[in-house]
């Protein structure tokens, strides 16, 4: 039997770079030689708190060739180029007739592994993927124009898809967006791309200046006392159409809510820590028409737009990595999104 190496979550903040057995392939399975993979805020949570019981092996924003074909899998073979998604919806659960495509309980158990419990199985040189996710779209060609580093974007590129969607940003609004991280970054990108304007926030002055750079028209610091009235004078005494929370941060939510407009949207896409409340006056809800909503994850319906978007260069995903890591260091790595200098925003690893 051949090893291979990965990071194994051993507990929280543990992390142990071992070797541990390459997945064994059913008949209707693949495998594939991670090439690149992104390094997300939830990857990060789950080393950090105890949400799951190790061990296990995680990362989820993969791109790789294929290194072994099940002998009933047809379409792909040996060394094609290919996007891994950790999950893929059942397709016929009242959730999946709805489009509530990741409440799915097929979608939300993570079905591709490196080992252990399924959990990703990104942090591998190896990742095994399920005979449901290789038959129903789970693995998309990588045309070869396109780096796996690009190709690494598309399942986020597709989660910030969503929530634009959903909140059904039209072309000539205005949106906030609360912090110019990598997602605040790739929001800038998507709502520019369809005619939209944003206003940024954060509290990083090169991540202000980054925002305007990749497509923000106003950029602001996120601890400015002014910074309701310049967001109005920005839109013609309005407020924004819409907000976007890309940071879990009470704060933020207020501030979103002084600058949206009276029949505005304000929607969740950080994932707040459980703990947290916050205090709302239901009349503000009322009086103002302020629609709130959530997005989580992906969506299967938008996956040929979100790889397109990645793959035809529409939005430039380059402009979004800062660092590089081999695998070998993803704690550094996990360190360096804890405490991110001026200038760190996308961190891919290499096996």
């Amino acid at each position: 039997m051949s090893t291979m190496k990965a990071q194994v979550f051993r507990g929280v903040n543990q992390l142990s770079y071992e070797d541990v057995p390459v997945p064994e392939i059913g008949p209707d399975e693949v495998l594939v030689q991670v090439r690149v993979v992104g390094l997300c805020q939830s990857d990060i949570k789950k080393l950090c708190y105890p949400l799951y019981e190790p061990p296990r092996i995680f990362g989820h924003e993969t791109a790789g060739t294929i290194a072994a074909v099940g002998h009933e899998v047809q379409g792909w073979q040996l060394s094609d180029r290919v996007v891994v998604l950790h999950h893929i919806p059942c397709m016929h659960c009242s959730y999946c007739f709805n489009e509530n495509f990741s409440m799915c309980e097929v979608y939300k158990n993570v079905t591709t592994t490196a080992g252990f419990t399924p959990s990703g199985g990104g942090f591998a040189e190896y990742v095994k993927v399920p005979g449901h996710i290789v038959r129903h779209g789970g693995l998309i060609r990588i045309p070869d124009t396109v780096s796996f580093e690009q190709a690494s974007f598309v399942e986020p590129t597709n989660c910030c898809l969503k929530a634009v969607k959903k909140a059904a940003i039209e072309p000539g609004q205005t949106v906030l967006i609360t912090g110019a991280g990598p997602i605040g970054l790739m929001f800038i990108m998507l709502v520019a791309r369809f005619g939209t304007r944003a206003i940024v926030t954060d509290l990083l002055p090169n991540r202000i200046e980054k925002a305007l750079a990749v497509g923000a028209t106003a950029a602001l610091d996120a601890r400015d006392p002014e910074l309701a009235s310049k967001v109005k004078e920005l839109t013609g005494g309005l407020g924004v159409d819409t907000s976007l929370l890309a940071v879990p941060s009470e704060k933020a939510f207020f501030q979103a809510l002084d600058c949206t407009r009276k029949g505005g949207k304000i929607l969740f896409f950080a994932e707040f820590p459980d703990e947290v409340e916050i205090p709302l006056n239901p009349n503000v809800i009322y009086r103002r028409e302020i629609d709130l909503m959530g997005s989580y994850s992906s969506s299967y319906k938008l996956q040929p737009l979100a790889a397109d978007l990645v793959f035809s260069r529409q939005i430039d995903v380059d402009a979004l990595i800062s660092d590089t890591y081999p695998l070998k260091q993803l704690t550094q790595a996990v360190e360096k999104a804890l405490q991110p200098g001026p200038d760190t925003y996308k961190i891919l690893l290499y096996p």
